[in-house]
């Protein structure tokens, strides 16, 4: 079977600015807990929402090794090798 593939990055960099007193990362960037906990999985679960209403197409978090804290990856696949019902 052939097989074609294309990769579209949508890439999101938090950043955080403390001021000249900031001690460092000591408690081990608290500032992302939101980030983390409700910001990224609302994210997902609207990316996901959406790509269902796209019939013929199937999407799946793929894991390529690296923490789901720094990377999901959502792979979507499309199968030709069935015949697609006729629309109108």
């Amino acid at each position: 079977m052939y097989r074609e593939e294309k990769t579209f990055t949508l890439q999101f960099s938090l950043e955080a600015s403390f001021p000249d007193d900031y001690e460092g990362d000591d408690d081990h960037q608290a500032w992302t807990r939101e980030w983390e906990t409700r910001m990224k999985p609302d994210i997902i679960k609207v990316v996901f929402e959406s790509l269902r209403r796209h019939p013929g197409w199937s999407a799946h978090v793929r894991n390529r090794g690296k923490s789901a804290q720094d990377e999901i990856e959502v792979a979507l696949e499309r199968d030709f090798t069935t015949p697609q019902p006729f629309r109108i």
